[in-house]
């Protein structure tokens, strides 16, 4: 799995976010490259290009090894978001596709719970299988 980060962002303001900010929320910093796309050109094509404030929306893009989007979220500005949240659907789409298509991870489905095989056999009766928590 490789991560990157993307902004409009040059990379000088990058190590200076990650050398005074981020080495004080992440021991050592973050763990993984920082691109620089001042001219918006990855934006444009992931479709989070403002044009109008000439910025990009900050998203996050699950691509599988076949170059795919298997998952994405896009959010404002203000919002932040939940890097655990990620992390568990990067699992469970590495553990879909480890599956070849023949298991299927519920929401809020974590690493060593049950997965549901999907098929005619289901319909109906996923509620007898996955009982989820308003906790997860």
């Amino acid at each position: 799995m490789e991560v990157l980060s993307v902004s409009v962002d040059s990379h000088f303001v990058h190590k200076m976010w990650n050398d005074h900010e981020l080495v004080k929320m992440v021991d050592g910093g973050i763990p993984f490259h920082m691109v620089s796309d001042q001219a918006g050109n990855v934006g444009r094509a992931y479709g989070v290009w403002d044009e109008a404030q000439g910025i990009e929306l900050r998203g996050c893009f699950i691509i599988d090894p076949d170059g795919v989007i298997q998952g994405m979220e896009v959010l404002t500005p203000p919002v932040g978001r939940r890097i655990a949240e990620t992390i568990r659907q990067v699992q469970a789409f590495q553990r879909v596709r480890a599956s070849g298509g023949k298991e299927a991870t519920p929401a809020g489905w974590q690493p060593g719970k049950p997965t549901l095989q999907p098929g005619p056999h289901l319909v109906g009766k996923v509620w007898e299988v996955w009982k989820p928590s308003m906790e997860e």
